[in-house]
């Protein structure tokens, strides 16, 4: 029997440029986990935490940045071969001020990106997916009359 297990959490961090949205995509670094393919904030939910906690958590930790807002965007659920799960991804849309970032070891390089452009260097299909979620929901620079219920931070 499969399990079903929230297991990690995705963050789409995202910064205001005059009256349009930049992307942060980032580069996996040699040696990492699916080496060159570019993606966005994602990271495993630790015993204890809840996923805002762990989205806020992975943000710091891979960019250094802190988010101004937290917005609930979705699930994706994605299957692991080698224990049997389906993993539930969290996913956010995190809002934060500023452009300047310090990458992690698990990544070589970043970019500010706009949404069209960072659909076209994400490697995996449900991330610019998702990207159309947050572009939509986004679009207006909150989530209008939404806002009450997805923003979390």
């Amino acid at each position: 029997m499969t399990n079903i297990v929230p297991g990690v959490v995705d963050v789409v961090v995202m910064r205001r440029v005059a009256r349009s949205w930049r992307v942060l995509a980032l580069e996996r670094a040699p040696g990492a986990r699916s080496t060159g393919a570019w993606e966005i904030v994602h990271g495993s939910i630790e015993r204890g935490e809840t996923p805002v906690q762990a989205a806020c958590r992975e943000l710091h930790e891979e960019t250094g940045l802190t988010a101004d807002a937290l917005y609930s965007i979705t699930v994706n659920p994605f299957y692991l071969p080698r224990t049997d799960t389906v993993q539930m991804a969290i996913a956010f849309a995190a809002v934060v001020g500023s452009a300047k970032f310090t990458l992690s070891a698990e990544h070589s390089r970043a970019r500010w990106e706009t949404f069209a452009a960072a659909r076209r260097r994400l490697a995996w299909p449900r991330t610019r997916e998702l990207l159309g979620h947050v572009n939509w929901l986004l679009r207006s620079g909150d989530a209008g009359a939404v806002e009450d219920v997805l923003l979390v931070k």
